[in-house]
């Protein structure tokens, strides 16, 4: 199994950009598919994005594209979340997790979880 911790999350105007990393721990990390959901307060957790292991393969939010973009260094076992023109609507805890074979869009095919990071998009 992998660890894995969230970081990059903070408080900016409508507009704005954000990075979000994953750093995971393992030396399995490239095996992984990681993928990125949100939750916002009262509501259920979403798909955000997903990459495969190799990097070669993404998946996005209808919400999300366009904005957003995903991408993976296995060499420092972190995947990354660049967040452009951020709305108020993408205020949410920020979770990566992590899930072996072909990627997914359903987290109840994650295995692994961070603990999370805030995103909070002023207008």
């Amino acid at each position: 199994q992998v660890q894995l911790v969230e970081s990059g999350g903070g408080l900016v105007q409508a507009g704005g950009s954000l990075r979000l990393s994953c750093v995971a721990s393992g030396r399995t990390f490239s095996s992984y598919a990681i993928g990125w959901f949100r939750q916002a307060p009262g509501k259920e957790r979403e798909f955000v994005a997903v990459i495969d292991w190799s990097g070669g393969g993404t998946r996005y939010a209808g919400s999300v594209k366009g904005r957003f973009t995903i991408s993976r260094d296995n060499a420092k076992n972190t995947v990354y979340l660049q967040m452009n023109s951020l709305k108020p609507e993408d205020t949410a805890i920020y979770y990566c997790a992590a899930m072996r074979g072909m990627y997914s869009n359903t987290p109840a095919d994650f295995g692994s979880w961070g603990q999370g990071t805030q995103v909070t998009v002023s207008s």
